[in-house]
C-alpha cells in the first residue's frame, strides 16, 4: 500500500466511511463551507489563534479529503463579475477541481442597513441612502442546480455527499433515500435543523467539520478591511459568500 492508499484508508476510517456506502458523489455548496471556521479561536491543530490570525478553507485540502472516498466532486460558488479577486478564485477552484467541476452564477449584492451596534464591528464598506446606513452582502444560492444534478446523476452513484448544513435539502435528501434508494453523508459546520440530521441519519451519516479541520483548514492573516471576505482576497488566499443555515 502507497502513501496515497494509506491516507485514503486512514480517511475513510477516521470518517468511518465503509464499503457499504458504495459509489459517493460529493457536491460542495461553498457559500456554506466557506465560513465553517471563521469563528474558531483555535486552529487546526487546536492550538490558539493569534491576534489577527484566522482560519481558512484550503481548497487543495478540501478536494485531497473528498478525494480519499468520493469519485466525483463537484464545486459550487458564486462570483461578483465587478470583483477582481472573485473572479481569481473562480479561475484557481477551476485550476484544483478541474473546469468542468466548478458551477458559478453572478452573486446578487443585497442591502443591509446597519444598526448602531453593527457600525462598531462593521468591517466592509459603509454606504448611505436615504433609510440609512448599509452594506452590500453577496448571495447566491446553489439549492436547485445541486438537487437538479444530484436527481439527473443518481444513477451512477450509491451515495450523496453534500457539504452544507442548509435546511433546504432536506426535501432532496428524502427524495433520494425514498425514490432512489440513496444513502447521505452530509458534511456540516455548527447548528443542522433536527428534520435535517434526523432525515440523514435514518440511512446515512452526519461529519463534523470540526472532526475534519485538521485535514481542510489552514490559518491566514485577516486583511484589514476586507474583513472574512474570502474572495475579496487575493487568489492564493481564497473567498466567502452569506448563506442560509
Amino acid at each position: 500500500m502507497d502513501l496515497h492508499d494509506l491516507k485514503k484508508k486512514t480517511v475513510r476510517e477516521i470518517l468511518e466511511i465503509n464499503d457499504s456506502f458504495g459509489k459517493i458523489f460529493a457536491f460542495i455548496d461553498f457559500g456554506n463551507v466557506n465560513h465553517w471556521f471563521s469563528d474558531d479561536d483555535r486552529d487546526e491543530n487546536g492550538e490558539l489563534l493569534a491576534e489577527g490570525q484566522k482560519l481558512i478553507i484550503k481548497l487543495e485540502k478540501l478536494k485531497s479529503l473528498l478525494e480519499s472516498f468520493a469519485t466525483d466532486i463537484r464545486f459550487y460558488y458564486g462570483h461578483n463579475p465587478s470583483n477582481q479577486g472573485s473572479q481569481d478564485f473562480i479561475k484557481v477552484a477551476r485550476r484544483i477541481f478541474s473546469k468542468s467541476k466548478v458551477f458559478t452564477k453572478p452573486m446578487q449584492m443585497i442591502r443591509h442597513y446597519l444598526s448602531d451596534d453593527e457600525e462598531l464591528t462593521n468591517t466592509r464598506e459603509v454606504k448611505t441612502d436615504r433609510a440609512g446606513k448599509y452594506i452590500l452582502i453577496p448571495k447566491c444560492n446553489f439549492d436547485v442546480e445541486i438537487s437538479v444534478d444530484a436527481v439527473r446523476l443518481a444513477e451512477y452513484y450509491d451515495t450523496f455527499c453534500l457539504l452544507s448544513g442548509d435546511s433546504d435539502f432536506l426535501h432532496l435528501i428524502r427524495y433520494l433515500r425514498t425514490a432512489q434508494k440513496k444513502r447521505t453523508i452530509l458534511i456540516k459546520g455548527g447548528y443542522i435543523q433536527t428534520a435535517l440530521a434526523t432525515e440523514v441519519e435514518l440511512n446515512g451519516k452526519i461529519v463534523n467539520a470540526q472532526d475534519i479541520k485538521l485535514y481542510i483548514a489552514e490559518k491566514k492573516q485577516k486583511s484589514g478591511l476586507l474583513g472574512p471576505d474570502l474572495a475579496d482576497r487575493k487568489p492564493e488566499s481564497t473567498g466567502r459568500t452569506t448563506e442560509r443555515s
